[in-house]
């Protein structure tokens, strides 16, 4: 499992891009992990899955909510990882009014989720390989906070916590 100290699997994300520009086309673009975070600071959160009840009710809107507090925290930019594909992520985007404030980040294969060692098996729930629920601070592509939640919890990896955590780096 990644931990503190460790760098951020190489690999790539997707996301739903809704206005083209700056060298993204409509709809999904690829973005190498590595490029992305370098030089950046970044609040990473990942969750179980898009429209999920704990994910739509409380785990995206706090941090749609604090998104201008993580700025003034020195966070570049966060993103919402979910194991969904990047059609999903954007519509999910679009509902929860996530338009620059929260980047919403598919990894529809789970490839990241695995990468850093943090599956979440679902299948007998029908639902299949997700993520577990955590966040983490990254900079430089460096892993500086963790905090992976306990199965069905929500203590560690809500917007407030991840936030204090900014504020003290």
């Amino acid at each position: 499992m990644l931990k503190v100290a460790d760098r951020l699997p190489a690999g790539t994300l997707q996301e739903f891009i809704e206005v083209e520009g700056e060298g993204c086309s409509l709809g999904p673009n690829t973005f190498d992990i590595a490029a992305l975070s370098a030089g950046k600071t970044i609040a990473i959160f990942a969750l179980p899955g898009a429209f999920t009840p704990t994910c739509s009710a409380q785990h995206v809107p706090g941090y749609v909510e604090k998104a201008h507090e993580f700025r003034s925290a020195g966070v570049d930019e966060i993103w919402c990882i979910s194991v969904n594909d990047a059609f999903v992520m954007g519509a999910w985007g679009r509902d929860q009014k996530t338009a620059g404030k929260v980047r919403m980040m598919a990894d529809g294969s789970a490839a990241f989720t695995n990468a850093v060692g943090l599956p979440l098996d679902l299948t007998a729930r029908g639902m299949g390989v997700r993520s577990q629920r955590y966040s983490m601070l990254v900079k430089d592509g460096e892993v500086k906070t963790l905090n992976v939640e306990a199965p069905g919890k929500f203590e560690v990896s809500d917007a407030a916590t991840l936030l204090a955590q900014a504020r003290s780096l």
